[in-house]
This record gives structure tokens, sequence and C-alpha cells, in this order.
């Protein structure tokens, strides 16, 4: 029985399936496989195919031929690193090498299928590969967010920030600041309710995500 992922166990949708294969009889009969048990799937013929289409910012994997007329999947997995380096690739060839698998494991792929592959391994590992995709687009959309709540503090917000990740009070960095405590608990009310922590620690957690570095204070 052939199964695949769904939104039941975890993988987010909607995605897609990208194949580039000169073969049309393996571009077919894989995009079968794959669209039989609910994957959208895009085919193409060669590399520059794939590289001219529009890609959305789904999840989404590539089953890549290691060898392309007239060019080397194996190549073209370092171009692919360089326009679009969180796809992940799961390689298929009919020409099995010990030495071409491990090279292209080496540079990032997933998973490595000799011809002719077993169904629900190609299934099982598309599934694992969309998953870990939905888990990146997840994490970016995660710290973009982060980044718009840092960008709405205000310079002085920011300042409140830098000290209170170095440990400082609030009457320390009023000092700093050359303003009254009053002020400094303000701003740094201000500063909890746009990043949207309750805690230090949280506060401390997401600016350190964003690369926010604590201030050395001036004061000895």
């Amino acid at each position: 029985m052939l199964r695949s992922a769904d939104s039941s166990d975890g993988t987010l949708s909607p995605s897609v399936v990208y194949i580039i294969d000169d073969d049309e009889d393996v571009r077919q009969s894989l995009g079968s496989l794959l669209r039989s048990v609910g994957h959208r799937v895009e085919v193409f013929s060669s590399p520059l195919e794939f590289v001219a289409s529009k890609r959305e910012n789904i999840p989404c994997c590539l089953i890549l031929d290691v060898r392309l007329q007239g060019e080397s999947g194996l190549a073209f997995q370092q171009v692919i690193a360089g326009i679009a380096p969180h796809i992940p690739i799961l390689f298929i060839t009919g020409y099995p090498d010990v030495e071409m698998s491990v090279k292209a494991m080496k540079a990032g792929a997933m998973d490595f299928f000799s011809k002719p592959f077993r169904e629900q391994d190609m299934l099982d590992a598309v599934t694992q590969a969309l998953r870990r995709d939905a888990e990146r687009l997840l994490v970016e959309s995660s710290t973009a967010e982060l980044r718009s709540r840092y960008e709405s503090l205000t310079p002085k917000e920011r300042d409140v920030l830098e000290f209170v990740l170095a440990g400082l009070l609030n009457k320390q960095i009023a000092d700093e600041m050359h303003v009254s405590e009053i002020t400094i608990k303000l701003h740094r009310g201000q500063v909890m309710r746009k990043m949207a922590v309750r805690s230090v620690v949280e506060l401390v957690r997401h600016a350190q995500t964003l690369g926010v570095k604590p201030r050395a204070s001036t004061r000895r």
C-alpha cells in the first residue's frame, strides 16, 4: 500500500515536488506515482527549464537525474546551491556508482536512488524532504516576524534592549542613558510589548536569534 504525507502527520500544505529528467517515460511514471498520493508535481526535461520556471515560496523538493543529456546532475547540484540552496535534492540514476553517490551526499543531497527503486522508498523520501523544507520555512517566517518587531523599536528602545541584554538594572540603564529610572521603565515596557514577550529570558532568546548584541556599561 502506498503511503504519503498529509497535514495529519506534520507536512505542511500546499507543497510541490519538482522532477528534472530528460527521459519522458521517467518523468511521466514518477509524476504519476507522486500525483497518485496527492502530491503536486512539476516536471522539467532539463535544468535550464527548471531555472527559468517561477517557483513559489512553499515547501518543495527536487528529484534530479544524475545523468542528463549534455549535462551532469551533480554539476547542476552546485548551480542550485547558488540559486536555491534550501531545496532538498533526491538523486536518481540508472547507473549506480558508489563514488558518485558519496559525492552527491557530501554536497548536501538528501538521498540517492538507483533505478529501479521501490516506489514506497521514494514516497517516504519525498515526505521527509517536504517536511524538512516546511520546517525551514516555518523558522524563516518566525525569524522574519521577530525582525519586524525589532525594527519597530525606536532608537532609545533598542538602546534599552541592549543594556538589558548586558544584565543591567533599570537604575543602571538610567545612569548610562542620563534619564530617569521611570523613563527607562516606560521604554522597557514598550520593548517587551513590541517584542511580544512576557519575560526577560524570552526577550534574550529572541534577541540572540536576531543577532542583537549586549551593550557593555561605560561605567566602572
